[in-house]
């Protein structure tokens, strides 16, 4: 019976690992989709601006294009690190779902490598005693 519940309690626990790690992608789409967005918006208010030509351009205008380019290049940087960390974010997550399997996997290797029969000879120190 408590070897059920812990069972569940390890299937529960999981899921909500799952779960956490399933809204944090999901806070990384829509937050990739709005800088997606803004980055659009300003390249086509600074495309509106670049088609004036250069002789019409106030100093107002030719400003605001500065700015443009300088948001545009902050908003790129932002997701290209947005993107970084959800990368790096990604590998941690498979490393410890591989870490998981393995344990998992190898658990009944340890049953079998901590028999009886092997304790027993780990608590004979004649068993480690060469005939040479």
């Amino acid at each position: 019976m408590p070897e059920e519940i812990e069972l569940e309690m390890a299937k529960i626990q999981r899921l909500r690992e799952v779960l956490v790690c399933r809204e944090s992608e999901l806070r990384f789409m829509m937050d990739d989709i709005q800088l997606c967005k803004d980055i659009m918006d300003l390249k086509q208010e600074l495309q509106n601006l670049v088609t004036i030509p250069e002789k019409e351009k106030t100093k107002l205008r030719k400003q605001r294009e500065d700015e443009l380019i300088q948001k545009i290049h902050k908003l790129v940087q932002k997701r290209d690190f947005m993107v970084d960390d959800a990368e790096v974010e990604r590998e941690q997550e498979e490393d410890k779902e591989m870490a998981d399997f393995l344990r998992i996997k190898l658990k009944p290797l340890d049953k079998v490598t901590k028999s009886p029969a092997s304790l027993e000879s780990l608590e004979k120190p004649e068993a480690y005693v060469s005939e040479y």
